[in-house]
């Protein structure tokens, strides 16, 4: 049976181009058939050359899939990544060798019910954002958790992320950090009027519910700052655990610590576990 791997590649990046024609050779090698993201060929795995945004382009195809991606750094910080340009030689030979485990990244299941009655569904891996439509005007909102009203106020938006989204837009807004391997759901007030506007985490089971409250300016929905979705004063956003995560190849069982700190250049001198100390 014919292997295949899928490439996707940031075509606005010459050196990501330069790396798919490397990428392709060297599957060859190993006599693994490489194609693009436009085939409908089976694949076992999708390899992503370039920064988080191509990652999460690819995810639209390999989720429904139910196939692994596995991301070669080649944007700016990059944090679904599993390697950098200077390791694609031993990325392909494991892809090659199968040398590799898959891990589950939870999703977002998205609805959007608007006052006329229509429903728009999306997903996100990141984050659903319901955001003011207008940069003159606030959007005011109601947010409610597990069919309970927790808080009302104006702002200029509020995003509702998963674990994995927690380093994305809802760590600008001032969220926490929130390792991926922990089963949450996190909501961030963004530029929020109000003395209770702080981020939460709450279960995976947990349904989170935003209405665009009725007299005020219309809001709009971003789903991994991809997908829009029109929600008009009156709306309600509902988001839960997706029914089908997103698969991750991974190389190394690196712990998520050393991931952050490589990717924030955190400063971590006068660690004494470095010298036998705890």
């Amino acid at each position: 049976m014919t292997r295949r791997v899928r490439i996707v590649t940031h075509e606005g990046r010459r050196a990501a181009v330069v790396a798919a024609t490397q990428v392709q050779s060297e599957l060859a090698r190993h006599g693994i058939e490489a194609v693009d993201e436009d085939s409908t060929e089976p694949v076992e795995l999708v390899i992503v050359l370039g920064g988080d945004g191509t990652l999460l382009r690819a995810a639209e195809a390999a989720r429904n899939e139910e196939i692994p991606l596995i991301g070669v750094n080649l944007g700016h910080v990059g944090f679904l990544a599993e390697a950098e340009p200077d390791a694609l030689s031993d990325v392909v030979s494991r892809v090659a060798a199968r040398d590799y485990t898959v891990e589950q990244r939870m999703t977002l299941d998205v609805r959007v019910t608007r006052p006329d009655g229509s429903v728009a569904r999306d997903w996100a891996i990141n984050e659903a954002a319901v955001e003011k439509a207008s940069r003159a005007r606030m959007v005011e909102l109601t947010v409610g958790v597990d069919g309970r009203g927790v808080s009302s106020f104006g702002c200029d938006g509020i995003v509702l992320a998963t674990p994995t989204g927690s380093t994305a837009y809802a760590f600008s807004g001032g969220g926490p950090i929130v390792w991926p391997d922990v089963e949450a759901l996190l909501v961030v007030p963004v530029a929020a009027h109000a003395l209770f506007t702080r981020p939460l985490v709450v279960g995976p089971s947990s349904v989170l519910v935003v209405e665009v409250l009725p007299h005020g300016a219309a809001a709009e929905v971003s789903c991994d700052g991809r997908r829009l979705i029109a929600a008009p004063a009156g709306s309600q956003v509902e988001v839960r655990r997706g029914a089908h995560p997103v698969r991750l190849a991974r190389l190394t069982e690196a712990p998520f610590s050393g991931r952050l700190v490589a990717k924030f250049d955190l400063p971590v001198q006068g660690w004494r576990a470095a010298r036998g100390r705890a």
